[in-house]
Parts: structure tokens; sequence; C-alpha cells
């Protein structure tokens, strides 16, 4: 066996982690929201913002997408770029620098936002990977057919 099919291996088999982590810790964010709609919702007015239930079902709805895309590998490119800007989005809204000063715990889940952003951009460049991915020329063709 030579080194670069143990590398393809091992590539393949990093490349589907990394794919189920992202899509484990969407499902957890969208599980949490599901199972109490009305306390995200009011997590999301306490930051400021109205339209806090339509923005609470949006936010469930994006993440279903982003589930689907990480666990097919359909547009995977694209959503982790769309995931990577949600999450830019949260780090500052419900974590930026307004937040550091009542809980400094806050600037730790700043940061932490970042680890994930930069995963996810990684991600957007190498897409799906090989296995276990959808194709978008697939899925073009599927829906010319």
């Amino acid at each position: 066996m030579t080194i670069e099919a143990n590398w393809a291996r091992w590539a393949t088999a990093a490349i589907l982690a990394g794919r189920l982590i992202f899509a484990a810790v969407f499902t957890m964010a969208l599980s949490f929201k599901l199972m109490d709609i009305n306390a995200a919702a009011g997590y999301i007015a306490s930051a400021g913002f109205p339209l806090s239930m339509p923005l609470a079902w949006l936010a469930a709805l994006l993440e279903l997408a982003l589930i689907a895309c990480f666990l097919t590998g359909a547009y995977f490119s694209e959503a982790a770029l769309l995931a990577a800007a949600y999450v830019l989005f949260l780090a500052f809204a419900f974590h930026g620098p307004s937040h550091w000063a009542g809980n400094q715990a806050e600037f730790g889940f700043f940061v932490d936002h970042f680890i994930f952003i930069a995963g996810l951009l990684f991600a957007a460049a190498h897409g799906p990977g090989r296995v276990l991915a959808l194709k978008r020329e697939w899925i073009t063709r599927q829906q010319q057919a």
C-alpha cells in the first residue's frame, strides 16, 4: 500500500468526520430551537431584535437546510460559506463586545465562533470530498430528466 493510498483514505475519513461534526452542531442548535421555540425567540428578543418568533423559525429553517447540505454534500461549499456568515452574525449579535463587560465568559464564546468559522471556510474551499457527496451536476441532470 502506498503512502498516497493511505493519505487518500485518511483524508476521506477526515472530510466525512468534519461533515458529520458540522451537521451535528447545527442539529443540536435546531433541536434546542424546536424543543422550545418560545425560548429561542426570547433569546433573540433579548438581543434587541424585533419579530423574534419569525426570526427563530427562519433560523431553524436555515439550520435544517445546512444540515441537509452537510450530510448529503449537495451545495456543500455554498452551505459552508453561508454557515460561516451565519456564525459570524451570531458571534457579534449574541456574544460581541457589548456583552463582554457584563460577563467575561462571553469573550470566550465570541472567540469560539471564529474557530468554527475557520473550519467552515476551510471546508468551503476544499469541498465535500468524493465519498457520500451528491454532486451539483448529478442534481441538475436529475432535474432536467
